[in-house]
């Protein structure tokens, strides 16, 4: 009998897995190209969902801009046919034959998928072709830039990395290998003047490469005509070390966007002017006391 009412529970759909705490829809681990994002402290549910939204959405401006909306075609010639269907609201076979059509139409993947992370205020969005990570972060920080708006309300900063590996010296060798090969191609940057890099490594959660065994790694896989800047770089080379997980990437003008935190970047662009020229509220406090003939 107790055999018997254990069947059906054990169908159920479960919301989190074995341990209570890790949802089902995320994923388990950190693969791919993806980004980065840290955000308020205990707000990471949030983060998550308004990544999607400013990521995945349809109406989001970078959809519109970054790549075709799959699904949206069918669903405006769904809604020019609503005259159609009320001329054959009586024809019943017809409305079963656009139902079945819909029920066989392929499913949309998607292009976002959250990993977990297992700690606060860190959070991975993986990313699938044709979204490139990086194009993505810098159309978005550029964005927040120009309009002050950041479209988030959690997020603090977003760090793209084109590939990700395991972290150990060889993967690490062959990730960086390929990441810059395809820069360099993309930039055309071989033959050019000698170009101006800078490392910035982030490392959380890792205690088996230390970071000048990064470092130097990485420096091996450097062309030849990239010197050390950290004054005035031409390019960032972006490293992220979490736990197991090896990411890097390569990007420009990453101290101009404030290092790709977009709440900075939107408190920057709605700063007063006069906050720009040296002014604050202490020495507007004295002026309106030197006004109002206060000692």
């Amino acid at each position: 009998m107790a055999e018997a009412q254990s069947g059906p529970s054990n169908t159920r759909k479960r919301k989190y897995r074995s341990d209570g705490v890790s949802p089902t829809w995320a994923k388990r681990s950190i693969e791919g190209p993806g980004i980065w994002a840290t955000c308020v402290k205990g707000k990471e549910k949030g983060t998550v969902g308004e990544l999607y939204d400013l990521f995945e959405s349809v109406k989001s401006f970078l959809a519109a801009d970054m790549w075709p909306i799959e699904g949206h075609d069918s669903s405006t010639n769904d809604r020019g046919d609503g005259s159609d269907a009320e001329e054959n609201e009586d024809d019943l076979e017809t409305q079963i034959a656009k139902e079945v059509a819909a029920l066989k139409r392929p499913k949309v993947e998607k292009r976002f998928a959250n990993c977990l992370t297992n700690t606060q205020c860190v959070i991975f969005m993986s990313c699938k072709p044709p979204v490139d990570p990086v194009k993505l972060v810098m159309k978005h920080v550029k964005n927040v830039q120009e309009t002050g708006v950041t479209r988030t309300k959690y997020t603090h900063r977003l760090t793209p990395v084109s590939g990700t590996c395991v972290a150990n010296l060889p993967e690490l060798h062959s990730l960086c290998r390929r990441t810059i090969t395809a820069y360099c191609a993309q930039e055309n940057t071989e033959g050019s003047p000698k170009a101006r890099k800078a490392l910035e490594l982030r490392v959380r959660n890792h205690n088996t490469l230390t970071r000048m065994e990064i470092i130097q790694e990485v420096a091996k896989c450097m062309p030849s005509n990239y010197t050390v800047d950290l004054d005035d770089p031409d390019v960032f080379v972006l490293v992220e070390v979490f736990k197991s997980t090896f990411g890097v990437s390569i990007v420009e003008d990453y101290y101009k966007f404030q290092k790709f935190n977009v709440m900075e970047l939107a408190n920057a662009h709605n700063e007063p002017e006069r906050f720009e020229k040296g002014a604050g509220r202490v020495q507007d406090k004295k002026q309106d006391d030197n006004d109002n003939g206060t000692v």
